[in-house]
């Protein structure tokens, strides 16, 4: 950049000459460029970059270029702060970012064809979006919340489902209920009533035949009785059979449901025992997907203080409260655990408390714990019950400091029997790559011995070295002349 103590002072003229490649050229003049050797140099260099390190090939670019010496020390300009902090730190130079920097960056951008020969507009965008999309790609794919996504859907999912199963149920009792309405009164679960619904079909044609099947869904020989007492003086209305059809298929779409949301339930206790499994036996599988997904991530989880955990969740009675001067909640998502509602009511917020206090720490080991592991979750649970007595019956709980290096010692030998059994894993699969990999290349050589010709003397190849010393050659015949005829005649002769 010439006259850098000028343009530092006449900013508004920077930002008008930035747009005309004319009076940028006065301004901004090329001194060195170093193009990417590949693709993937120039995603390791953005990747750098973005996390704020010096990478080796900048490093060696700016050595080589900058003027080193002289009277006045020179000042290299960099639009991003935090990999000026790194610059100045490694190679010691006077940094400047920001403000005029900013705009003379944003000039180059602009102007970059116009400075380097051979460089068209068309190829520069071309490189850059190509460039973009293999570093978006390498975010998502080294994405560290991945993981929590799932979850965070997952417990989406089954709050939906909780809700749409049990508006479909409502919906087959009023449906159903016109033909045999008794039964709504002695089935109240509503899965239950589906599978009862699908069972019965026509309360006439219901019989004692039918009482065993309806005893494996109900589950109590009497209270299958009463519901085929019931059918025989019900006060229900005649149902068609076309309608009858349809309350069928609608049930067993419920029922279907029903049997999904188990799954997807099974899923997440699953996924929170890999991601979360800490958390996951402190507070429950459900409970921790939801703090996990209010807070949008588990490391987001794992930032906040346990103050803000405590009621994430109650932010709109917090803010009501703050406005009308009334009562803060005591609780959040939280209060869905068992340790509150075991609670006496005086102890609700105490207990809540100690809770969330618990819940933040379970949350930072999993967030940044190597091997997950549910050691220290399963300690800070019994903290919280040992707490829960001490509050009813007087008890005194144990140390903090006891129970954790309890939990340090416990947490270190299994995650040393994982580590064991992740090795044995990768030996396994190691040895079934080689044996792969052996026989793919033992077919290569039995095809290219077909090809080859044999030894001078051999009539098939040895199959070892023992056997090869061993075999005579076979003598060849020679080819016949003239002169090996007349012997042969002579031989006969005599």
């Amino acid at each position: 950049v010439k006259e850098v103590e000028e343009i530092g002072m006449l900013l508004p003229q920077v930002e008008d000459c930035v747009l005309n490649i004319g009076k940028f050229n006065g301004m901004v003049s090329l001194a060195a460029f170093f193009p990417f050797k590949s693709a993937q140099a120039a995603l390791d260099n953005i990747n750098a970059i973005s996390e704020g390190v010096v990478h080796a090939d900048l490093k060696l670019f700016l050595e080589t270029n900058l003027p080193i010496g002289g009277k006045k020390k020179a000042m290299l300009g960099v639009g991003d702060a935090k990999i000026g902090g790194a610059l100045q730190e490694e190679l010691g130079l006077a940094i400047q970012t920001g403000g005029v920097v900013a705009e003379i960056l944003r000039g180059v951008r602009l102007h970059f064809h116009s400075l380097v020969k051979g460089l068209t507009a068309q190829a520069a965008s071309k490189a850059q979006l190509g460039l973009g999309h293999s570093y978006s790609r390498a975010k998502v794919k080294f994405n560290v919340n991945r993981s929590d996504n799932m979850i965070i859907q997952s417990i989406a999912l089954l709050d939906q489902l909780d809700k749409d199963i049990n508006t479909f149920s409502m919906r087959v009792r009023e449906w159903y209920g016109y033909h045999f309405p008794e039964l709504i009164k002695i089935v109240t679960d509503n899965s239950t009533y589906c599978k009862m619904t699908q069972l019965i079909g026509n309360r006439k044609e219901l019989s004692e035949e039918s009482l065993e099947s309806m005893e494996e869904v109900v589950m109590d020989s009497a209270k299958a009785q009463s519901i085929l007492e019931a059918s025989r003086s019900s006060m229900g209305m005649d149902i068609s059979p076309i309608d009858l059809i349809n309350i069928e298929r609608f049930s067993n779409r419920v029922v279907s449901l029903a049997a999904y949301r188990l799954e997807l339930q099974e899923y997440l206790h699953s996924k929170m025992g890999q991601v979360a499994p800490n958390l996951a036996a402190l507070i429950g599988d459900v409970v921790g997907a939801r703090l996990i997904s209010h807070a949008g991530s588990l490391t987001n989880l794992a930032k906040y203080p346990a103050s803000t955990v405590q009621i994430l969740g109650a932010e709109k009675a917090l803010f009501r409260a703050l406005k009308t001067r009334g009562n803060t909640p005591k609780y959040g998502l939280i209060f869905h655990s068992t340790f509150i509602g075991r609670a006496a009511a005086k102890n609700k917020g105490r207990i809540s408390r100690y809770l969330a206090n618990k819940c933040t720490i379970a949350s930072r080991i999993d967030a940044f714990s190597d091997v997950p592991t549910c050691v220290f979750g399963d300690k800070l649970r019994d903290q919280v019950e040992e707490r829960l007595s001490f509050y009813e019956t007087g008890e005194a709980p144990r140390k903090n400091l006891d129970v954790m290096k309890e939990a340090v010692i416990q947490a270190g030998e299994v995650a040393a029997e994982i580590k064991i059994k992740l090795a044995k894993k990768e030996k396994k699969r190691m040895k079934r790559e080689k044996k792969l990999a052996a026989l793919s290349t033992g077919d290569g050589d039995e095809e290219a011995g077909d090809d080859l010709t044999l030894p001078h003397g051999f009539v098939s190849w040895p199959k070892s070295l023992n056997e090869a010393m061993e075999v005579e050659p076979v003598a060849e015949e020679a080819p016949e002349t003239p002169q090996t005829e007349k012997k042969k005649k002579r031989k006969k002769k005599d």
